[in-house]
Parts: C-alpha cells; structure tokens; sequence
C-alpha cells in the first residue's frame, strides 16, 4: 500500500468504529456491514480539499481480482464525499480482509462495461437497484485495478 499522510477519521460514528475494528484484527473482525452482515472491504483515499487520508468501508463487490466501488450513498441526490476524492485521485488502496494493495480508480462511463458492471453489483448487493430507483442520478462507479 502507497498512500501517506495524516489520517483523518470520518466524521460519522459507525464508519470510525467500523474502520477502527477492521484495521485493528488486520481485517478479521468488523468485515461485514453490521445491519446486514454482507461482506465490506476499506478503501482509502486522499481527500480531495483536505488532503488527508480517508477511509471507508464499501459493499465487497470483486471480480476476477478487480473491485467496484459504487458510490450510491443510500440513493441521496448526492454523490458521497469519497465519489469526490477518487475523482481527484485516481489511486487508492484497498484492503479486503488481510489483504492490502494499492489500485488505480477509473468511474465507469454509462455503457456495456458500466452495465455489465452494474449488473454484478446488484447480483453482489440487490439493495443497489433499491437505492437507484429512489434517486435521479445515475449512480457514479468506480472500477478498482491492483497496481502490480
């Protein structure tokens, strides 16, 4: 992993205390979404105005090695903060378990790659399809590469 810099924890209490407890067994606990119990992994980002690292626990949607992020913030007409930070820096590292790498964010543009991504993620997480009906936007995702 290649990020550094001041870590500056999230401001929401769950997120803290989740990313706290992931980072601390070095992923073996707090892995899942504690409503639902589906798998997570933590991205980390630079912030896009502050600078400092963020952290986030996502949906774990993987395949074949490469991970989506989708940034569907519930379905708000909003994009969440960290949309912000991988569109500002397109290097994050992700830790999905014990694993840690660093990957390139590339935001998947409406068309067959972004539907045949899509499609994953709602297969992964069908709350996603939930969250796209209750909101105009389309919702922004972001493919995750391993830099070797």
């Amino acid at each position: 992993m290649t990020l550094r810099g001041e870590y500056e924890p999230s401001a929401q209490q769950w997120v803290r205390e989740q990313v706290a407890e992931f980072e601390a067994s070095n992923g073996a606990r707090a892995n899942v979404l504690a409503r639902t119990g589906d798998p997570i992994v933590v991205i980390t980002s630079i912030g896009s105005r502050s600078g400092k690292l963020r952290k986030n626990p996502v949906m774990r949607v993987e395949h074949d090695g490469r991970y989506l992020a989708v940034a569907s913030y519930g379905g708000r007409p909003e994009d969440p903060v960290w949309a912000h930070n991988f569109r500002a820096h397109a290097e994050v590292d992700l830790q999905d378990g014990a694993d840690k790498a660093t990957y390139t964010v590339r935001e998947l543009p409406d068309g067959p790659e972004r539907d045949e991504w899509w499609e994953r993620a709602v297969e992964t997480w069908p709350t996603y399809g939930d969250y796209q009906r209750r909101t105009d936007r389309l919702i922004p995702i972001f493919l995750l590469e391993r830099v070797d």
